[in-house]
């Protein structure tokens, strides 16, 4: 199968997950017909309402760091940056052997749980169904002959994703910064993010991993980030400040008068920290020294 088909398999049951919903009184004809859009444009049919998944816009945006004058600058990645946005998920009818049977072949540790193949209800991990294992194992041992049998014989067949699964989930919006996202993770002690926009709605995925591509930028791209920062907010200095920097951290060097030092040279060494790939600021400048 290939992954076009997978996505497209995954997309048609999320569509019986929101006409499964429907029946149960927890879906209306709008999400139905929502459900059935998103696979009508990944197949390339008409969809049934014009404009049914619209773009999302966020009224909540966070600002870009700003610059003494006005400046906007994007020094630091965002979530958007460096997710992953082809994220296997599952439903909440998912049983829980085809979870099992999807993380093993695709080699993941947790998926999240979507409501109408759109909003994230929770996640499922390896520890979840680990759990999940060793509390009806402990349960199987108080049961003997035909009794125990028939019940484990169906029990995990009857486990599904809504009854596996962590909920609510610690979710992360897209315009987050990176250092946000991994405060987050630390915080709630999980190793993944589902990312949502403001309602709620799956945009991607971001692990611990995909944050540490941020700390991935050479020494040499940092150094020149570094320089126009510095140009910006004092130009005609640049003769003055030498740039340094090795592994991720950056030394700057040189003499400033008293006005610069304490004024645009602080500010410009609080956006250093914000640039990626920026591990340290050792701050060596100083005031010339009277003769």
């Amino acid at each position: 199968m290939t992954r076009k088909d997978e996505f497209l398999d995954r997309m048609l049951r999320h569509l019986g997950a929101a006409y499964y919903d429907s029946l149960h009184g927890r879906a209306a004809a709008g999400d139905v017909i929502r459900a059935v859009d998103k696979v009508a444009q990944h197949i390339g049919e008409q969809p049934i309402t014009e404009g049914s998944v619209p773009s999302p816009r966020y009224a909540d945006e966070p600002a870009e760091p700003t610059a003494p004058g006005g400046h906007a600058r994007t020094l630091h990645s965002r979530v958007r940056d460096v997710m992953t946005t082809e994220v296997v998920t599952v439903d909440r009818i998912t049983p829980f052997k085809d979870i099992a049977s999807l993380m093993v072949e695709r080699r993941i540790s947790g998926v999240p749980v979507l409501t109408l193949g759109r909003h994230v209800a929770g996640v499922v991990t390896e520890t979840d169904l680990l759990s999940a294992k060793d509390k009806h194992a402990g349960q199987r041992k108080l049961w003997t002959g035909m009794l125990r049998y028939a019940t484990d014989h169906g029990r995990y067949s009857r486990l599904t994703a809504e009854q596996l699964m962590t909920s609510p989930a610690i979710t992360i919006h897209p315009d987050a910064s990176v250092a946000a996202a991994a405060s987050a993770m630390n915080a709630h002690h999980v190793k993944r993010l589902p990312v949502v926009d403001k309602d709620g709605v799956l945009l991607g995925l971001v692990s611990r991993r995909d944050l540490l591509t941020a700390f991935l930028v050479p020494d040499e791209v940092i150094a020149s980030r570094v320089s126009e920062v510095l140009a910006e907010l004092m130009p005609g200095t640049g003769a003055e400040v030498t740039v340094r920097v090795r592994g991720g951290i950056v030394t700057l060097t040189g003499c400033l008068a008293s006005e610069l030092l304490h004024g645009p040279a602080a500010s410009a060494i609080a956006l250093t920290w914000d640039i990626d790939g920026v591990v340290d600021v050792i701050d060596h400048l100083a005031t010339p020294q009277p003769a």
